[in-house]
This record gives C-alpha cells, structure tokens and sequence, in this order.
C-alpha cells in the first residue's frame, strides 16, 4: 500500500483533497509548513475517522530538500500548493527524480508545460506517472472531448473545449494563479504540434440554459493529454467562460503584454508585479457559497470548421470537484490503476472507462 501525501493540507484545496480521501477511507499524511495548523487538521479529520490523528510531515515549497527527503518510490505526492508558477516545481521536482507518483491542482498553462516537457521525462526514466492539472481544471474537459472524438470517429481532427463555472466564487490561490498566467508565455495545440498562442486569440459562444455565455482561449493540460490518446487531432481549442467585456479585455491585454514581457527589465517588472500579487491560498468559498456554484463543460469535435458531435458535462462546485478527483487518482494509483509513467492525461493514464467513473464519483453526468 503507497502512503498518500496532501502537500499544503492546511490551504483551501488541500484540505478539501484531505477530507474526499477520509471519506473514501484513507489515512493521508499531511504535510505543510505550519506544524501547529498541520496538528489541529490531524485531529481533526482523526475524529471524522475515530482512529485517531493523522500523521503530519513538515516542509515547504522553497526548500526543495525538505520536501525530497519525506518521498520514497511508489509513494503518491498530491500537491496543492498553488500558484504553481511561483511554489509548484520543487514538488514535482522532486516527485519526478525520486520516482514518487505525483499528482497537483494547477491550471496553470505555463507549469503544465514544464511538468509535461520537462518533468516528464525523468519520472519516465524512474518509473513514476506525473497526473498535472489533476481537478476541474482540466480532468472534465479531457473526459467531454474522448467522448466527443470517440462519437465523432476518426474523421474528427479538431476540438473545441470549453468550462464555465455558473455562481464561481475564486479561492485567493486561484486568484493568484490567475495574475501569473495572464502576464506569461502562452501556447495552444495547433498543426499537431504545441504551438505559441496569445491568451484569448480565440474566442467561441455557448448557450447554458438559455444564456449565451462566451469563452476564450487558454493554455490548458488537454493541449498535451488527448493527443497522446488520439494521435490524429490537429487543432485544440481549450476556453474558459468569462464575461464579454473580460474576454475581450483579456485578450486586447495579452496583445500587449507579450511583446512588452520579451524585453529583458519589463519582464522582470512584470515577474515582480505578479509576485506581489500572487500571495498563495488566503481561503475560499465555505460550503454555502459552493453550493450555489455549479460546473458545465462543453466539448465539440469537429472536422475542420464543421461540427461533428458535442458532449455536455455538469456537475457540483469546481473546488469539490477538484477535491474528489485527486483522492480518486492517488488511490487509483494505490490500486495499480495505472497504464504508463511519465507525464501523462487522464485518459492515457487510467483509460476512458476509468475517468467516466472518477467524474461519476466527483458527481458529474453527461
């Protein structure tokens, strides 16, 4: 049996990760800077359990040594510890090299590349699997388009992916995440090949009961994830719903940024804006606030500009949802669920049947 780790238990989605896996009757060990916040969550949800406190481990994300020396191979790592860009790659790192399977929460673009092209690699060669973007963002789309393309067939070449998130309230770590991914580099799938590609360049209309909603275009795991399943897609669009007037500011802004953030001192005052900005998880939405938000997930597939199929997903809260798919993920990686190593999507690394299961579970229908 792999011991589980939640790194950064005490934010806002590690604990919510915690808890779906006392649900599911795991014991994770928490880990975190703070000893005395780690102790109160391990009595806590040791009361939930009536076994007692959970084991507690400290280390923190800008010692990368703290975090390597709790890791062995087999071990399951889930990180949180959000925004990626700035406290995310020592985890993986780490995982990656010491051949620990890895999981985290980002939906941040430019850190899903580097898990994929540069972590990737080196947890292949020390035989552990790298599940980036393992939530909400981007474990649902991933699911809307293998439907779509399976439905679809292979004349499908394209895809259109697209999350809205009705009633959203942003936790401070998503907020956070949101600064640094809009002021770097971006990409997008296109040719059959990982291309650069501004924020919001593309932008696509959706109707959710009887509204018109408009998304815009983003770096997103499904660029890398669903073309090492289905090798004939050549076009990948991945949006995310935001109100007009943002995606169009979104996008005017990105024409800005880009070429301003390739000169050496705007960069780095841009870097150093961001980091200001981004102060980590400062707390989310409490349940009553998430209930009220709900999650729809379109996909398209299409066959240059024609449509070929959509799929339509719905489901609870994204921070529930997200919660409910890393504690399905490590244990499914406890049970030997696993395909392949290396940096891996959801399909190639659990299968289709599997992923329709984890979203089922997290409480989502199609």
């Amino acid at each position: 049996m792999s011991r589980i780790f939640v790194f950064g238990a005490t934010g806002y989605t590690g604990d919510l990760t915690a808890r779906s896996l006392i649900t599911r009757g795991m014991r994770p060990i928490l880990v975190g800077r703070n000893q005395q916040r780690l102790d109160a969550l391990a009595r806590e949800l040791g009361k939930v359990t009536g076994t007692g406190a959970l084991d507690t481990a400290t280390a923190d994300a800008t010692d990368p040594a703290s975090i390597r020396q709790l890791l062995e191979p087999g071990d399951v790592l889930i990180s949180t510890v959000g925004p990626f860009l700035k406290f995310g790659r020592p985890a993986v790192q780490a995982a990656a090299e010491v051949g620990t399977h890895y999981l985290d929460s980002t939906g941040e673009g430019p850190f899903i590349r580097e898990v994929f092209e540069k972590w990737g690699p080196i947890a292949k060669r020390n035989g552990s699997a790298l599940l980036t973007a393992f939530g909400y963002d981007f474990v649902p789309g991933a699911l809307a388009g293998a439907l779509a393309l399976e439905s679809a067939g292979n004349q499908a070449t394209g895809l259109d992916i697209a999350y809205f998130s009705p009633g959203f309230t942003p936790s401070g770590g998503s907020q956070a995440s949101v600064v640094r991914v809009a002021l770097d580099e971006s990409f997008s799938f296109s040719e059959g090949r990982i291309q650069p590609q501004r924020p919001g360049k593309h932008t696509k209309r959706f109707d959710i009961d009887g509204t018109t909603n408009l998304g815009a275009s983003v770096p997103a795991a499904e660029h890398f994830g669903l073309p090492q399943t289905y090798p004939q897609l050549r076009e990948i669009n991945v949006l995310l719903g935001f109100p007009q007037s943002a995606a169009r500011f979104l996008a005017f802004g990105s024409r800005l940024v880009g070429p301003l953030g390739k000169i050496g001192v705007v960069n780095r005052g841009i870097t150093s804006l961001a980091d200001r900005a981004a102060k980590g998880s400062t707390g989310g939405p409490d349940a009553t606030e998430r209930a009220k938000a709900t999650t729809v997930v379109f996909a398209d597939a299409r066959s240059g500009d024609r449509q070929l199929t959509r799929i339509e997903l719905r489901g609870p809260n994204p921070y529930e949802v997200t919660g409910d798919l890393l504690a399905w993920g490590a244990m499914q990686i406890d049970a030997g669920g696993l395909k392949d190593t290396g940096a891996l999507g959801p399909i190639s690394a659990f299968g289709l049947d599997a992923i329709q299961d984890a979203c089922r579970e997290a409480g989502m229908s199609w």
